[in-house]
Parts: structure tokens; sequence; C-alpha cells
């Protein structure tokens, strides 16, 4: 039910709340829920930001139910929101950016040109006005000057001065050659020229006179680096304005890429979409190049000797254990000198992070199979790189703050140490690593995650979210950059989204619980300090209905796992009645917590089905977030196995402790969701009597390389996890009753996905399932229209073979495809 907050609320967002009639919602219908959420449930405040002088609190808000969200301003003592003009916004400094040690100033970039803001003057000055963009500004020379990057070379500006001086000289294509001749009878027949003509030899003296003269300028100038066919990007300049680092990026030879067709056209014609390739293409190569200024010489660095970088993954032994015996070995002399030496993997590097006082700087470097993560620690006058961290991982690499880059990393102040956030416990926590000596210290510890840490600008304190106190719950934290205990600032159940003031004695927050979206309070930066209200964003008519807290319960799986879900149940149970069970997408993703989903439509329509008598059941699954690395890769090699499992055991429990009707169980869900209810109709008949599976993967291996390489390996050295992670490779198992949706213009999951499978269900002659197609609609439907067909269509699927069947009888097929 929904709980009123007692809360201070402001007098003009009561105003703005209450002043039309309110208009009773009613019995839940798919109309009504599906409907523009913006006209009717309204707009939460999103991307809440300070500003500098801490006097001001922005965010994105809606409650004019225009059709986009629009900046407004509020002063942190509360009061009426007010909307931010167009020509306040041009001239309000960027929200990203990089401060100065001390935070007493600001270099952002906004439309392209490079601006610096003093923090205690709130004085802006322009450092760029060009027509060509410049990007990634920082502080440069001990923070005597600034950098940014224009046309692929890196400059930096001088604010005593005003002196802008260019640092790099790329240059696409090969180095032109030489003028001189190189082939012996060339040079002869110069030499005899140069010999018999007068006027010849004078203009040779001219050249080679404008040639000396041209390489003294040049002397004044950057070396001129010639890039080939690759490209450069990430320029960095060491604090001594000694080196310069880039990323130099090789793009594969030309790939083919998926086209999606676009029909429903402005024009009239039917328009291609040029997509992505499919896992196992070729991918990007990464070096770090290094261009030593004071030799004029450029380096790329090497990684061989890099701790592991030799290792094949684990999974390569099953396949290996399989083959067939090999031929005996020459163990002779001269045979062991003729054995291939073990492949490299490639690897992406990230960095370098120049310490404070810019002696030291490190490297992050992922293998590209993404099995390995190494930080090292960088020495630019040798190209030497020393291990001081090693993650690997046999299934892959990633969690909070670690992701798929170089994650969550910086310097203590001391310039000695570095922190960072790993897996290494099994949950992600902060760890630091002394540069000289090695020794590795973990800051916290347990069985939970820290999923945000940042430091404070004196750089003493902690500022971190964790769910220490339930899987299901994020609190704010702090803790002292020794570490130590953690210090809990924030205390109802719930999520929160927190923004630190300037002076971090007040914090913005962004709170809801599972059945009251996002709002925006303010609170001291204290243990247990209320928060005040700032906004009111629900409508009158949401708030009639009274929305359930869905319970956040635990059993356990097959295995002895603990699985977390969101269970409703209706008011008033019937003996062996009807379930659904919800499987949400994105596989890495949590629902079964204690704040507002992201999952608001299917939340709405989770009530709907209760009221009408159904029991629900949102699972988190194997590979959901929030629960460490061991449920993060419980997906490993097999998605629909453990994961699917969970569905079942889900579905089991239903039975014994919901009184739930084994005969009555459906279950839908969309994207990796809609995977698992192909997998789950197809293999699990008996289970599941019906089920809507929308935009589905049909077959992992026609999917993304970014996404699926991690988990199933390429397809062609590991063709056994795709082919039992593939629901078009099961079809044949179909007996229930199946929905398919899918957008025609998803360029996700692509379109060609379910058609494939519908050829299938086609040739295996399968009558029971129909496909439900929506031409204009991407990977994420955005119509009401499409939003209110698609649900039209699951509530009849599970009206007519769930609810409106006895609870002992077989769900009834639906009408052809």
């Amino acid at each position: 039910m929904l709980k009123p907050v007692h809360l201070l609320l402001p007098v003009g967002a009561f105003l703005l709340a209450f002043s039309a009639p309110a208009q009773q919602l009613g019995p839940l219908t798919v109309e009504k829920i599906m409907r523009d959420p913006a006209q009717w449930l309204g707009s939460s405040p999103g991307n809440v930001q300070w500003a500098e002088d801490g006097k001001t609190i922005y965010f994105n808000w809606n409650p004019e139910k225009a059709r986009r969200d629009s900046l407004y301003r509020l002063a942190p003592q509360g009061g009426t929101p007010r909307k931010v003009s167009l020509r306040e916004q041009q001239t309000l400094p960027a929200t990203s950016g990089e401060y100065d040690q001390r935070y007493t100033r600001k270099v952002y970039e906004k439309d392209g040109d490079i601006y610096l803001l003093d923090l205690k003057t709130q004085r802006v000055r322009r450092v760029t006005n060009t027509a060509e963009r410049e990007t990634d500004p920082g502080f440069a020379l001990q923070e005597r000057a600034l950098s940014y990057s224009r046309g692929g070379n890196l400059f930096t500006w001088d604010p005593a001065t005003g002196e802008t001086v260019q640092r790099t000289d790329f240059r696409r294509g090969p180095r032109p050659a030489s003028a001189e001749p190189t082939d012996k009878g060339e040079k002869y027949l110069k030499a005899q020229q140069l010999a018999l003509f007068e006027v010849l030899r004078g203009k040779e003296q001219d050249a080679k006179a404008r040639q000396r003269q041209q390489k003294a300028l040049a002397r004044l100038r950057p070396k001129a680096i010639y890039l080939g066919q690759q490209t450069v990007r990430n320029l960095r300049l060491s604090p001594d304005g000694r080196y310069v680092t880039y990323t130099l990026t090789q793009e594969p030879a030309s790939e083919k890429t998926a086209l999606v067709p676009n029909f429903v056209t402005a024009s009239g014609f039917t328009e291609d979409i040029n997509t992505r390739t499919k896992v196992g293409a070729a991918q990007t190569a990464y070096q770090l190049g290094l261009y030593d200024v004071g030799r004029d010489t450029t380096f790329v660095l090497g990684y061989k000797d890099l701790k592991g970088l030799d290792e094949q993954p684990a999974y390569r032994k099953e396949y290996q254990l399989q083959a067939k015996a090999p031929v005996p070995a020459d163990t002779s002399k001269a045979a062991r000198k003729e054995k291939p030496a073990t492949e490299l993997r490639r690897v992406v590097p990230y960095g370098p992070f120049w310490s404070d006082n810019g002696q030291q700087a490190f490297l992050v470097i992922r293998s590209a199979d993404n099995k390995d993560r190494w930080i090292v620690a960088l020495d630019p006058a040798t190209q030497q790189i020393k291990l001081l961290d090693r993650q690997h991982d046999d299934a892959w690499i990633n969690g909070p703050g670690i992701g798929y880059d170089e994650g969550n990393v910086g310097w203590l102040p001391d310039s000695r140490r570095i922190w960072f956030q790993s897996e290494e416990s099994g949950y992600s926590h902060l760890y630091t690593v002394d540069v000289s000596s090695g020794q590795k210290k973990a800051l916290t510890s347990g069985k939970f995650e820290v999923q945000k840490a940042q430091l404070s600008r004196d750089r003493k304190t902690w500022y971190l979210t964790a769910n220490k106190t339930h899987p299901g719950e994020q609190h704010f934290y702090r803790m002292p950059a020794e570490g130590g205990p953690l210090t809990q600032i924030t205390t109802q159940p719930g999520g929160y989204e927190v923004s630190v003031s300037p002076d971090e004695k007040t914090l913005a927050v962004r709170y809801s619980t599972s059945n009251q979206p996002w709002e925006l309070y303010v609170m001291e930066n204290k243990p247990g300090a209320k928060m005040r209200r700032l906004t009111h964003s629900t409508t009158p008519e949401f708030e009639s209905y009274p929305w359930r807290a869905p319970e956040v319960i635990s059993y356990k799986a097959q295995d002895g796992a603990d699985v977390y879900a969101r269970l409703y149940r209706p008011a008033i149970g019937q003996p062996q009645g009807p379930a659904v069970i919800f499987v949400h997408g994105a596989g890495y993703l949590q629902n079964a917590h204690k704040w507002w989903s992201t999952y608001f439509r299917e939340y709405m329509f989770h009530n709907l089905l209760a009221d009408k008598g159904y029991t629900v059941l949102d699972i988190d699954y194997r590979g959901s977030s929030g629960y460490g690395r061991d449920v993060r890769t419980g997906i490993y090699r097999y998605m629909g196995g453990k994961d699917l499992q969970d569905q079942v055991d889900g579905a089991k429990l239903l039975t014994e402790k919901y009184d739930v009707s084994p005969q009555r169980i459906g279950i839908y869900g969309g994207s990796y969701g809609g995977f698992i209810t192909l997998m789950a109709m197809f293999t699990q008949p008996e289970t599941f009597k019906a089920g809507a599976a929308l935009r589905s993967v049909t077959d992992w291996a026609h999917y993304n390389h970014g996404y699926t390489d991690n988990i199933l390996n390429e397809p062609y050295n590991d063709s056994m996890a795709y082919a039992r992670s593939s629901p078009i490779n099961y079809a044949s198992g179909l007996k229930g009753a199946l929905l398919m949706c899918h957008g025609m213009v998803d360029t996700n999951v692509h379109f060609q996905d379910i058609v494939r499978l519908s050829q299938r269900l086609i040739e295996l002659k399968k009558e029971n399932w129909e496909l439900a197609v929506y031409p204009v609609e991407d990977h994420g439907f955005v119509e009401p229209s499409s939003w209110t067909d698609e649900y039209r269509r699951i509530l009849k699927l599970f009206e007519t073979n769930l609810r409106n069947v006895p609870p002992t009888g077989r769900a009834a097929g639906s009408s052809g495809n």
C-alpha cells in the first residue's frame, strides 16, 4: 500500500500537485496504465546537480506534462522550483569538467569550446572560440596551464600569458617518401645531371638550403607522427611536460554489418539502418603510444612480460580433452627449438593516471577477452611497467566500480598509493596498493557490494553507496580515507542517489521506495538527519490507487544458492490460483529491490494481475546485479542454465508455499527476459503453460560482441556454449501457448532474430504460437499505443490459458500464428 511520507513539502509543490481536481484511477486496465506516463503518472526529477557555489540545485523535471523534460532550479532551503530559461542555460558552466587539486578552478568544455571557471569569484574565462571542436580539457604542467584536444592533436594554454602551444603533430597516412633516389641507377643519373648542368646544381643548392631552414624551424615544433591507418585519442601530457601519451586504435578490415529495414518513414521509402557486426567479428586493436618530447622519439608500449598474458582461457581445456590424441611428440633438441611460442592475448590500455606530485603514473590494462585486469606502474623514461595488482576471472571481469574500462581508480593524496575497486573477495570492495612496496590493503569487506565510491574534496573521507543492510536496499555511507567502520548517513528503507554539495555539508537526494517514484530531497550530511522533500511529481490520479509494496523474499535454489525476488499477492487469494513469473531484462540488472523500479510499467501491470487474482513473482535470477561475483557470473557458458533453473525453482515455491496451481503458471519478460521465456517454454513445458517473449534473443550467435563474448566466448571457439544457450535449438519442445512481440526497427536485438525463430516454428509445424510486430518500435518501446497493444495481448494470453481454466486443467493453445 502507498504510505504517506511525513516530510515537509514546499507550498509551491503542493499547489502544483493539487491544483487540478482529483481523478480516480479506478479499477486498473491496460489502457489506463500504459498511457504516456508524463501525462498521468508524473515525471520524477533527474540528473540532479549542485551549482558550483552550492546555492542552487539544478535538475531535469516535467511537471507541465510537456513532450520532454526541462531544466529546473531550486534553492536547497526549498521554495517553488523555477524553470531555467534557455538564455540562462547558455551561461551555466557544464556539469562535467576537471577541478584542480585545491578545488579553486574548474576547466570544462561546452558546445565545443573550452572555459575556465574561478570557483571563488565564479568568473568564467573563455579559452577557445573556434569552429573546430575542442575536447578533453584538463590541467597541465603542474596546473600552470590547461590542456585540450583539437583535430586529433594536443594543445596547452597558459592563463597567465594567453599563449597557446601545440604539443603534438599527428598526421593521417604514411610518412612521405624521400625525394632522394634510392635506386642505384637513379642515383647515377642524378649525379650525372648535376655534374653536367650548372643550372641544376644551383637549384639543388637552393633546395638544400630550404631544407636546412625547415629543419631549424621544425626543432621549434612538435615531431610529426604519421599514423598510417590508425587513429589517435586519449592524448595526455605528463605533469612535467616531458611525455605525451596517447592511445592508437586500428579498426578491423571491413566487416559485414547487419541492416535493419525501416518501413514506416516520412519519405515513404524503406530506409536501411546500418547497425552492428555479430559476436566473433574482428575487434578494434589498441596500443599505448608514448612521445618522449626531450628525446624527440616515439615508442609503443609492450606487454610481453605481463603476468598471465600468455595464459589461455580455462574453457579451452575442455575442447583440448575432447580432441583426438596428438601425434607422439618429437623430443629431440631440434624439435624443441621449432616449438612455436605461446600466443599472447591482445590487451586494451587505459591511462596513464598521474600522481598529485607528478612523479608517478599507473595504467589499467585489460585483456581483450576480458578475463584479466592488471594495474601496473609506468616508468615513461624506460617504457617499463611493474605489476601492482592482477584480477583474473575464468568467466569475465566486471562488477560495480569495475565495469568494462579502467573502472573507479585514483591516487591517494600521499602520491604513493593507488585506490581501486575489485571483486577479489567475491564482492566489489575498495582496495589500495602501495606503488613502491606492492602492499595491498582492503578498505571495505563483507558480503555486500560497494556500488559507488568517491573521495571528499579534502581527500580525508570516502563517500560510499552500498547494499550493506540488505541486497535490496541502497544506503549512503562515509568512511575514513584509511578505512574503518562505515557510518550510515541515510536511514529509511529504499533507494538513494546522493549528490554532495560543494562544501560537503548538504546532500541533494533522489529517494524512492518500491511503490513511490523518485522525488528530490535535501538533508544535512549527518547520520540520521531528516530529509526535506523539495518536489512532488506524482498526480492525484496516480495517488488514488493503493499501489502495492511488493514483498522482497528469498528462497533456496536447487543448488543451494539464495535467490531474491519481489512477490505480489492478490488481496483475496483463491485456492490453487494462477501465477505469473516476470523475468527482468539486461541479465546483469537488479529488480528485487525496495526502490522504484525502472520497470514501472511492469510494476503497474503486476498490480493489475494481482487485482485479478494472480500471484506474481519477479526474480533476480543468476546473472543479476547486486549479489556479488558468483551470482553475476552464474550464467557463464550456459545462458538458460542456472538462470532458468531459478525460474523453475520459483515456480516450485509458488506451488508449495503460496497455494498456486502447478497447471496455471505463466512466464513473461523482455530482451534477456524474453530469451528466458523462450527457454522456459521450449525446455520446461510441464512447468510453464503460457509465456510472452518480448524483443527476445533467439540465437546468441546473432547478438553483439561486447555483451555476448564475455559470457559465451566466441562462437567458433566455444560452440558448445552457444548450442546449449540458444532457444532456436530447442523450439521443438514447445507445448504451451506462446506469444512473441518484437519491434521491427530494433537495432539491439534485431527483428531478424524473431523472423528466424518463426520460420523454425513453421517448419516444426507448431501451431500454438503467435507473433505481434511493431513497425515503428526500436528495442525499448516508446509509443503508448504500442505498449497498450503489447500488454493487452499479454493479458489475454494469461487470462485465456491460466485464469480461465480449471486449476487442474490443461492450458489451451492460442489461435494460430
